[in-house]
């Protein structure tokens, strides 16, 4: 009797034991998980709702409310100027759209610099800055880029042309211009790239219409990120081929040998005058 009881002991002891094991392998497991949901709770994204484009718009569309979407966007790296609500977007109304100024692509978020204020105009006075005009370019000088530029391309234009002096030249005239506007292509894929057009100051304004009747202008685009501007670039011919003018010596200067002093007296003889030197009185 005695060893049954002991027997029984010692397996009600060993499934204590094995109870005792099996819940701490439980809330050991569980407080795993809880320390793997703080972790990722601490690492979650928070987002935020904006409006974005539900297609790529481009330059003087309207912005209709069928044109956008809310969607998720991480709070930390919000842009900033991006409408979150309705009224924001439409402060005076569905029926007041705003002018798409910069292009936008699907679910990038509309910002305050890439539209309008509601109600603007449309059309290239809608896409100038304060103090700045509007410049075309001739499609003769565009064609060699027809189709490859867009709005908030910055240009190099360049003159050549002959001087008053006769020397052929060609010089920078300015530098990082930003195309405001480009026509689209058709259907077919044709036109684009040309139509374009520049933001000026009046000043610029002047320099471009008086270098394009005085010569011909050309154009390079300046490359993405690259905020150098290029001033005082200014051959020639000669210079590109290296080839030095000829130096002209100048003739040696003629010696001017002061011839001697002379000095007269006038005397009459009769009814005649007649000279006589004499010599001079500081001789």
């Amino acid at each position: 009797m005695r060893l049954v009881f002991g027997l029984v002991l010692l397996i009600g002891m060993g499934l204590a034991g094995f109870a005792v094991y099996m819940v701490k392998g439980y809330f050991d497991t569980q407080e795993a998980v809880l320390r793997q949901e703080r972790e990722r709770a601490a690492s979650a994204v928070v987002t935020v709702d904006v409006y974005a484009p539900t297609r790529a718009m481009t330059y003087g569309e309207l912005i209709t409310p069928e044109d956008v979407k809310l969607i998720k966007y991480a709070e930390e790296f919000l842009p900033e100027g991006v409408f979150k609500t309705e009224e924001e977007l439409f402060p005076l109304g569905i029926e007041t759209p705003r002018v798409v100024t910069r292009p936008m692509e699907i679910n990038e978020p509309i910002m305050a610099v890439k539209v309008t204020e509601p109600g603007a105009p449309r059309g290239i006075t809608a896409l100038l800055e304060p103090g700045m005009r509007a410049y075309p370019l001739p499609d003769n000088v565009t064609e060699a880029f027809a189709q490859e530029l867009r709005p908030t391309d910055r240009l190099d234009v360049y003159w050549s042309g002959t001087l008053s002096n006769g020397r052929t030249t060609t010089s920078i005239i300015l530098s990082s211009l930003e195309i405001i506007a480009v026509d689209e292509p058709d259907a077919d894929g044709n036109g684009g790239g040309r139509g374009v057009v520049v933001q000026v100051t009046p000043e610029e304004f002047a320099a471009l219409a008086a270098a394009q009747n005085a010569g011909r202008l050309s154009l390079t685009p300046v490359g993405t990120g690259d905020n150098t501007v290029v001033t005082d670039i200014n051959t020639d011919i000669e210079r590109v081929l290296g080839i030095e003018a000829p130096v002209v010596e100048a003739p040696p200067e003629r010696v001017v040998e002061e011839a001697p002093e002379e000095c007269f007296i006038f005397q009459m003889k009769g009814t005649e005058r007649v000279k006589i030197q004499i010599q001079c009185p500081n001789e």
